[in-house]
């Protein structure tokens, strides 16, 4: 019965097995307004945000700092940071925003918070976007997997 509640859903992680996103966009009478998937300069995602565009869905970047010491230590992102007087957070954050996700870093630490909210302030060049684009691997540092996942098997949108 329908009872008229739901009207915007979000769905997150079902890039692990694409059938059932594609499955959801194909039988879902309120579609998606997001979908939350990692997504950080190692792992770009650029055929699943392509995916997500062309059905007018938005993109949250899921873990936006990837694994963090990975990053963190990447000579491009580093080199980067030094020159706009930034961390490597806020250069990774920065970028998600210009190129135009959604994403929200978790932290308990309020100096940390404070410079997520920093990123707002400053702008990255088109060159340095191109820089941070480069690094893209689609290497994931979520460990979850396919099989993992199987319990959504029988997921309908009717549940």
């Amino acid at each position: 019965m329908k009872a008229g509640k739901v009207r915007a859903i979000g769905l997150s992680n079902f890039d692990l097995n694409e059938k059932l996103f594609d499955d959801v966009i194909a039988r879902a009478e309120i579609k998606p307004a997001i979908v939350q998937i990692e997504l950080h300069p190692y792992a770009q995602r650029r055929a699943f945000r392509q995916k997500c565009a062309e059905n007018n869905i938005a993109v949250e970047g899921w873990y936006p700092l990837g694994g963090n010491s990975v990053l963190f230590a990447d000579p491009v992102i580093n080199e980067i940071a030094g020159r706009y007087g930034k961390t490597p957070a806020e250069i990774i954050l920065r970028w998600h925003v210009q190129e135009g996700f959604s994403t929200i870093p978790g932290s308990r630490n309020e100096a940390h918070i404070r410079q997520n909210i920093s990123v707002l302030g400053f702008e990255l060049s088109p060159e340095d976007m191109e820089r941070i684009r480069g690094l893209d691997r689609e290497e994931r540092f979520y460990t979850g997997t396919f099989e993992s996942s199987q319990r959504f098997n029988d997921w309908t949108p009717e549940d």
